[in-house]
């Protein structure tokens, strides 16, 4: 079964990590991620110009979070990506799980509502906007566990066992198309769970790890469907390029393989990132609640002493 869209790739030599990684891919994701880190780099300088502190470590994240971007769409790994399934599955767990993570730790929401200025009393201007978009029914749909967690398990499911992933495949634009559902799923999937930037669900940390976890075992059985399977079960993959070496169905293994994996490793790094905050949070309320103690001289502590004692006087 040979595609139109892939003709040009038959004559591609072995693949190698050196090769894969020479610039090439899809041109599309190149200038989204420059105009993403251009209008990032906006925003935080026009904080610092003005004297706002904005950390160094959210920018890093971030601009890590558009190179692994770079990475997987604007190089010769895109390339790749069209004919071997395993690169294609690097690909689309990098997309939907790693990119935006690092992204959401940049905190871009949260950046832009600083940056951008008030338009004034009855006015609305970009940042009036973002924030009732923020505000409104759609976007609270769309990150409701409700939605979002049947969305991130269907994106595997719904995807690659119908023929809709060979249809999107056939064409340039339907593969770009399909690259930006993984990420915006990835992006409205971990935006609550993250708590980084504001949004209309803010669910508690225990939630926020059951949520986490609930799509994870969907992505592990998934790759073991891929890596039991007796029979290529992705029609793009079935006839790899001669000139690659490699077998189709030890290939699918290899995919299978990477999902399992990528089921696993960004749920850890999200983990150890809400415990942290977790624990951030509560030496800030300890500290809140020092203060309060320390302005009205421990009047709750007083109160509650009297009331033990009132409780131990009529006992007598």
């Amino acid at each position: 079964m040979d595609h139109g869209g892939h003709g040009m790739m038959m004559d591609l030599p072995p693949f190698t990590l050196s090769r894969g990684l020479e610039f090439g891919g899809d041109p599309f994701f190149l200038v989204g991620c420059v105009l993403a880190v251009g209008l990032y780099g906006w925003g935080a300088a026009r904080l610092w110009r003005r004297g706002d502190a904005w950390p160094v470590g959210r920018t890093v994240s971030f601009v890590l979070g558009v190179l692994t971007i770079v990475v997987a769409m604007c190089t010769k790994l895109n390339d790749y990506g069209m004919v071997m399934f395993s690169v294609h599955m690097v690909q689309h767990m990098i997309i939907s799980m790693v990119s935006p993570i690092l992204l959401l730790l940049g905190a871009p929401v949260t950046l832009t509502l600083r940056a951008l200025p008030a338009a004034g009393r009855g006015r609305k201007g970009p940042r009036e906007l973002l924030v009732a978009l923020l505000h409104s029914r759609y976007m609270r749909i769309i990150t409701h566990p409700a939605f979002t967690i049947p969305l991130f398990i269907a994106s595997l499911y719904a995807l690659y066992f119908t023929p809709l992933f060979d249809f999107l495949m056939e064409s340039k634009a339907g593969h770009i198309a399909m690259m930006v559902h993984f990420l915006a799923v990835g992006l409205v999937f971990f935006w609550p769970i993250m708590g980084v930037d504001p949004g209309p669900h803010r669910p508690g940390y225990v939630m926020r790890m059951l949520e986490l976890f609930s799509g994870m075992p969907f992505h592990a059985f998934f790759g073991i469907a891929l890596m039991m399977a007796s029979e290529p079960m992705v029609g793009t993959y079935q006839h790899p390029p001669a000139s690659l070496g490699i077998d189709a169905l030890s290939d699918q293994t290899w995919a299978g393989g990477i999902a399992w994996a990528f089921s696993e490793i960004p749920s850890v790094i999200v983990l150890v990132a809400l415990v942290y905050q977790w624990y951030r949070s509560e030496q800030r309320q300890a500290r809140r609640i020092d203060r309060t103690a320390d302005r009205d001289g421990d009047r709750e502590l007083a109160a509650y002493n009297a009331y033990l004692a009132s409780l131990q006087s009529r006992s007598q």
